[in-house]
């Protein structure tokens, strides 16, 4: 049976039906609805005022090469200047590779890249050499929390590096929807308390950050980059095999078998959530130990590089029986493992599953 025509342009051939609406498109109207549709999700939540120097999270995947793409094209409308910043989380065999495809997407498109890197920023910590460190601690699968925490002050740094206003992250609304779900199975409120909108105001002298892809779906970033023929990195990272955003996955894919429109309704519904005001977390201060936003005495970042540095990874993330801080008072960055490569990490083939406990 022949292709339908495009229900857009009517001159082409339909090559998709699209996933939620069912609409029939050539290639290229897709492409350009696509665009339109970011360019609304921008414009109506005002993201990005004209003027805003926008640093890209840049991983060399498919979400954040999509939003480059994306936001190239439209940054004439919206009046905005890009920096591309990358994190070298110091994951050998692996980001190595991100960071070359990310280093030809900026000398395609013209965009300066920035690359900070976890040694340089955390007291010569890398991904190995907490993985080194957790191994044999029973908390092997926590390396995407503390590859989570750690990438979002990165992030953060390297933004402030290139002098940028805002900051944007190529989360998608599969993304989005799975981690409404983990927040709701693990009964975490303050995360769903924070989890609604498209991104944050920037609280505390935190850059604000927005989703502009939030709105969209996976199977869609993937369509656009294949018409777009964009070039971007596909292999999962080495670690976290069983991370917990996995199952939240899976549940997630057998909710659309029936329901296509259910990773929406999940970004809706915790956009329009609203908590009694006892379970409302408390307002957030600020780090004794960098300065940082801290819902505690320490912040994410300083309480897991703390837990390391005493040799106990396992107490530094989330909190002790009855809900006590174990975090213990602070004290100076900690050395990394003298040899990380040698010593004993993860097996091979312990990890498989991407790391979209993302924080970016």
């Amino acid at each position: 049976m022949p292709a339908p025509q495009c229900s857009s342009c009517r001159a082409a051939r339909a090559a998709l039906r699209r996933p939620r609406s069912g609409q029939a498109l050539c290639g290229s109207c897709f492409c350009t609805a696509f665009e339109a549709e970011v360019l609304h999700t921008v414009l109506a939540g005002r993201l990005l005022p004209p003027g805003a120097v926008v640093a890209v999270g840049a991983s060399g995947g498919k979400d954040s090469t999509v939003l480059a793409h994306v936001l190239r094209e439209l940054a004439p409308q919206l009046g905005v200047s890009l920096r591309l910043v990358a994190v070298d989380e110091g994951i050998g065999g692996y980001r190595d590779a991100a960071l070359a495809a990310v280093r030809r997407q900026a000398a395609r498109w013209d965009l300066p890249l920035t690359v900070v890197a976890y040694a340089d920023l955390f007291g010569g910590w890398t991904m190995d050499a907490v993985a080194c460190s957790i191994a044999g601690t029973g908390r092997s699968r926590a390396c995407c929390t503390f590859c989570g925490v750690l990438r979002r002050r990165a992030l953060e740094e390297g933004a402030r590096l290139v002098g940028a206003t805002h900051i944007v992250t190529g989360h998608n609304a599969d993304d989005m929807a799975e981690t409404v779900l983990m927040n709701f199975l693990r009964g975490d409120a303050g995360r769903l308390a924070r989890g609604g909108g498209l991104g944050s105001r920037g609280e505390g002298g935190a850059l604000p950050r927005c989703r502009p892809l939030q709105l969209a779906s996976q199977k869609e970033v993937v369509l656009y980059a294949h018409f777009r023929r964009l070039d971007y990195f596909s292999e999962e990272c080495v670690y976290a095999p069983e991370a917990f955003r996995g199952h939240a996955r899976d549940l997630l894919k057998l909710l659309e078998a029936a329901r296509p429109s259910v990773a929406l309704d999940l970004v809706h519904s915790a956009e329009r959530l609203a908590l009694a005001p006892a379970a409302r977390p408390p307002p957030p201060g600020a780090c004794s130990r960098c300065g940082a936003l801290a819902s505690r005495s320490l912040c994410q970042a300083c309480a897991l590089l703390d837990g390391l540095q005493r040799g106990r990874p396992r107490l530094a993330i989330g909190k002790g029986r009855g809900g006590r801080d174990e975090e213990g008072p602070p004290g100076p960055l900690p050395p990394p493992p003298s040899d990380p490569v040698s010593a004993p990490g993860p097996a091979a083939g312990e990890c498989g599953a991407a790391c979209k406990e993302r924080c970016e």
